[in-house]
């Protein structure tokens, strides 16, 4: 349609910059599978924990099925709460260490609902700068201002904080792993900041649970800031390999999200057999307690392999070890040259990183063994060396 012809000035702009995008279909999921010629390693999957296919996942969605159905098939203010539901929010809030959890529909969705459940016009977000694209929408969609303080920087932090203290609520909203470089945030001073300067906190926890701390609790259970950090937001897609997201939270923020969250009022509750599988997940973290432990040990070996051979892998200290080529078309050339050998490794361009620090962004999971790791560094290490990158 002639309505529609912007849209082709801004395919062609994206091919010129080599930032367009496409949607591939995989035959499975994970971190190791096969299809009709080859095994692959899948070096993009965020099934850190190999759950995705776990026995005792599926059965606990199977049991969630057949019990309630397809779907919740309303909201969750008005039928769509079910028994596994309810369980699951409690078998949150006792793994996170809070009182109580509140049960969204996604990660996404999770930020967009409770950031302006908090905040508002003439309020005030603190968020680092490389924050999640959907707390950067959650703060747009509340129309509270935003300021963005220096990655990783409690002082700058501090000094926005003091700066701008006039009237309102204030909101301090950091990542405790960053998913595009893999560190981890400075929790404990972000904490002391924000409780010294009279703002609330909220930590996205996406890429810790499940992971870190003991029994993958996460970073914040990791340090002890329960009774400091009002909200651990985090998502069950990740290292819970299923779907959803949840806000691990007090009794009063809980009562204000059922009162004001966009996101959980106006939208169907999760099917049952997704909440089931996260209960599934639950079960077996807490009965296998070790599990990011054994993660994060193998990521260590595999992030010193590559940095000893000379490539950039930023600053991870996590299972996400990103290793930055820099121009868009190195990025897309070095992926394609590791698949050829069987390894998935998706390129990461701006927007979703910044101008000029495209890369390839590796998560690691429990799916691959220590000596699929060392075939896979030594696989990207020559293939870095080809394409003129060592």
């Amino acid at each position: 349609m002639k309505q529609e012809q912007w849209i082709d000035r801004l395919r062609t702009e994206w091919d010129r910059e080599q930032r367009t995008r496409c949607i591939d279909v995989y035959p499975s999921v994970g971190g190791l599978f096969r299809d009709a010629h080859r095994e692959w390693l899948n070096l993009s999957s965020n099934d850190y924990l190999n759950l995705a296919r776990h026995p005792d996942v599926i059965a606990a969605s199977e049991a969630a099925l057949h019990a309630y159905g397809a779907g919740a098939t309303a909201s969750r203010l008005v039928t769509g709460t079910l028994p596994p539901h309810e369980q699951l929010e409690h078998a949150l809030a006792e793994h996170k260490g809070y009182p109580t959890a509140v049960l969204f529909g996604s990660g996404y969705m999770t930020n967009a609902g409770t950031i302006p459940a908090l905040v508002g016009r003439g309020d005030a977000v603190f968020a680092d700068r490389l924050v999640h694209a959907s707390i950067i929408d959650a703060v747009t969609l509340s129309r509270a201002r935003l300021y963005r303080f220096h990655h990783n920087e409690a002082d700058h932090l501090d000094t926005l904080l003091k700066k701008h203290n006039g009237g309102g609520r204030r909101l301090v909203v950091t990542e405790s792993v960053f998913s595009m470089d893999g560190d981890l945030a400075p929790l404990r001073e972000i904490a002391e900041i924000a409780e010294q300067r009279n703002a609330m906190i909220l930590i996205d926890e996406a890429h810790a649970t499940g992971v870190f701390g003991p029994n993958g609790k996460g970073r914040i259970a990791e340090l002890g800031l329960q009774e400091q950090i009002n909200i651990s937001m985090g998502t069950l897609s990740k290292g819970l390999a299923g779907y959803g997201g949840f806000a691990a939270c007090s009794d009063r923020v809980r009562a204000l999200l059922i009162n004001r969250a966009r996101t959980l009022i106006f939208t169907t509750a999760l099917p049952p057999a997704v909440a089931g599988s996260a209960l599934g997940a639950l079960a077996v973290v807490e009965k296998e307690p070790g599990l990011g432990e054994t993660l994060l040990r193998r990521a260590d070996h595999f992030r010193n392999r590559l940095r000893e051979a000379g490539l950039d892998t930023m600053r991870s200290e996590s299972q996400i070890i990103p290793i930055r080529v820099g121009d868009n078309a190195a990025a897309l050339s070095l992926s394609r040259r590791l698949r050829a050998e069987g390894i998935l490794a998706v390129p990461i361009r701006p927007p979703t990183v910044p101008q000029g620090r495209a890369r390839l962004r590796l998560s690691l999971t429990l799916a691959h063994t220590e000596e699929d790791l060392v075939r896979a560094a030594d696989a990207i290490v020559t293939c870095a060396r080809k394409e003129g990158r060592l």
